[in-house]
């Protein structure tokens, strides 16, 4: 990705993340990113073209933190593993609270404009390319299945931390019982 092009699209998320997607515009990208009036439409011709790249910006950000995280974690531990998901749950519903916002704010645009729902099952697809075999490799009896409940279980976590913030949040407990549960004769 080109340096342009991704502060763009960094600016964009942050648009989504703080004002909401009505303020979501090409001329509040380049205000945002700092460039010159023009350079978003240039770049992305059309809002829907906008939309689809910030999507792809939006699960490309989750996916390096997810590496960074993950990096060392020791292949088939569950609790290993619920504790990385945990910290990246606290993270994206803190200090990158607005990457959050901004999926959520183009779930809910999504909703009621279903041409954008290309973009959210492209971006669900290439989470699951990784997802998958991950689950596969903790014991999961069924991956593709057990990875959409995964994906409910994280969003509901980020939209009950982002909406009503509880100091005494813990993802970790909620993200094992759900991993172990996936688990022939695992334990929920």
């Amino acid at each position: 990705m080109t340096d342009r092009r991704q502060l763009l699209l960094d600016a964009a998320v942050r648009v989504l993340g703080t004002r909401g997607p009505r303020h979501l515009t090409h001329r509040a990208v380049d205000a945002e990113a700092g460039l010159p009036e023009g350079s978003a439409s240039n770049r992305f011709r059309t809002r829907e073209a906008l939309v689809d790249a910030v999507f792809a910006r939006l699960v490309e950000v989750e996916t390096q933190a997810w590496q960074r995280l993950a990096a060392d974690l020791p292949p088939g531990d569950v609790d290993a593993t619920a504790r990385v998901l945990g910290r990246l749950i606290r993270e994206f519903t803190t200090e990158r609270r607005e990457v959050t916002l901004a999926r959520y704010a183009l779930f809910v645009e999504a909703a009621v404009r279903p041409e954008l729902r290309p973009a959210i099952e492209a971006g669900r697809a290439q989470l699951a390319g990784w997802g998958v075999p991950l689950l596969a490799a903790l014991g999961s009896t069924d991956p593709p299945a057990h990875f959409r409940m995964l994906l409910a279980l994280v969003d509901g976590l980020f939209g009950n931390q982002l909406a009503a913030p509880d100091d005494a949040f813990d993802p970790e407990s909620a993200v094992a019982t759900l991993l172990h549960g996936f688990r022939a004769g695992g334990r929920c």
